[in-house]
């Protein structure tokens, strides 16, 4: 298969390109929205989606039509089917944009039935699109794909054209000041008493570090895109993401990289510890001195790193496993992180696909060891995380990937938002420092509404 790719003229940027089509089924915006020297390159729109899939329960629904299979499986054979090769620059120009939740790891690890699903959503959903709109922010370029699927290319391409070339600039308009009240899984004292439960865990030898997160809720008649519209003014991010799906929809503003595949090289990028941003020049850069100087999050990091490095080993070819940064320091509208690389090359059997499966979920948001970790995630946490912690982003037909870890994200259905904040605990963790850490890496999601 060889997509028609046409480089058009335009001064909008991608938010604004994408607001175009805002309201056509099943749209969605990969947005880069910082970092775009190294991270944030290239945006992504999907449009008229051709396959929409999606997996629950061992159920998967093909255009709605129901069957049993394997959701790795059933994904593998999508993209075999359309596969293409990409000659072009371009990391995405045709294939699948979706998610996968963190509860499909159920499908993958005997996990206890412990925590409540309370919100229903599928495990995995993806749509594989037509066309595709590419935004290219270091060259400021604009490209369209059409794969000729639904539609003749040409007559695809021109009738997109044709929107954007009528498009507007869309100006940032904050909300008017509204005080919502967000309920939480745990309260303070519960939380607390939770990250020494996790402690006691760790004093057992059961783990080494364990992420725990609580989950935020709250009532709202908010628009999701005029939610997603305020967040990345508030909090841009490499790998952010608005998804409006069928029945419910997505607002992320995440920082960190699951899996990067291009041409068989595998990238992960693991984020741990965390330190607010400070509300003067002397208090930011306090805060800044100490989280580089942290042996406590830099042994964190590390634990997380060699558990990655173990995943990635399952799918890579031997010794192509380095890790290429460690202890990066990276700056955001509200917080400080701590960042490591790891890359490897993939085995020549081994497709995207089985790198995800072999990977997932991510290790900096279960813990070390990870199936134990995860364990005792089901049983403190008390609701199922969902989508939070699972990965959003694209499958290429040429085999080509990039994965969020969800986090910073906000999940909206039936006039409710849930959004979950969390971070690795250790033997060296002080608990009430732990639960302020959440609260920091929720502040720019509870402005988002504000």
């Amino acid at each position: 298969m060889n997509p028609l790719i046409e480089e058009i003229d335009t001064e909008l940027d991608a938010f604004s390109i994408y607001s175009i089509f805002k309201d056509l089924n099943e749209s969605v915006f990969l947005d880069s929205g910082m970092d775009r020297e190294r991270l944030g390159r290239y945006s992504f729109i999907g449009l008229n989606p051709f396959i929409t899939f999606k997996f629950k329960n061992d159920t998967c629904f093909f255009n709605g039509k129901r069957y049993e299979g394997d959701v790795f499986e059933e994904l593998k054979k999508i993209i075999k089917k359309y596969k293409l090769k990409n000659n072009t620059h371009l990391p995405f120009i045709g294939g699948g944009i979706g998610y996968f939740s963190y509860d499909l790891g159920r499908n993958l690890e005997q996990l206890p039935e412990i925590a409540f699903e309370d919100v229903d959503i599928p495990h995995c959903y993806f749509n594989f699109y037509d066309n595709v709109i590419v935004i290219d922010h270091v060259n400021n370029k604009v490209y369209l794909t059409a794969l000729g699927i639904l539609k003749e290319p040409e007559k695809s391409i021109c009738s997109i054209k044709d929107k954007i070339h009528k498009g507007k600039k869309v100006k940032h308009t904050k909300f008017k000041q509204t005080k919502l009240h967000f309920d939480s899984n745990f309260n303070k004292e519960e939380y607390i008493k939770t990250v020494d439960k996790v402690r006691e865990y760790i004093k057992n030898g059961d783990i080494y570090i364990t992420n725990l997160t609580q989950r935020f809720t709250c009532s709202t008649k908010k628009e999701p895109y005029e939610v997603y519209k305020n967040l990345r003014s508030i909090n841009p991010a490499p790998f952010a993401a608005f998804m409006k799906l069928s029945g419910f929809s997505i607002v992320s503003s995440s920082p960190e990289r699951f899996l990067k595949i291009r041409n068989g090289v595998v990238e992960t990028r693991p984020i741990k510890g965390t330190r607010p941003r400070g509300e003067n020049k002397e208090e930011d850069f306090k805060n800044r001195q100490e989280l580089i100087n942290s042996e406590k999050d830099k042994s964190e990091l590390l634990m997380i790193v060699d558990l990655e490095r173990n995943d990635l080993s399952r799918v890579c070819k031997p010794k192509s496993v380095k890790v290429t940064e460690i202890f990066k320091l990276e700056e955001y509208s509200t917080v400080y992180h701590l960042v490591s690389t790891i890359k490897g090359e993939l085995q020549d059997e081994c497709t995207s696909i089985d790198c995800i499966k072999a990977c997932f979920p991510g290790g900096s948001i279960t813990g070390d060891p990870k199936i134990r970790s995860m364990e005792i995630i089901d049983e403190l946490e008390k609701v199922r995380r969902n989508i939070y912690t699972g990965c959003i982003g694209y499958i290429g037909f040429d085999d080509n990937v990039d994965l969020n870890i969800v986090i910073r994200t906000i999940l909206m259905k039936d006039d409710k938002a849930y959004m979950g904040v969390g971070g690795g605990i250790t033997w060296e963790s002080d608990s009430e420092a732990e639960y302020y850490e959440t609260l920091d890496k929720a502040k720019a999601l509870f402005e988002s509404f504000a």
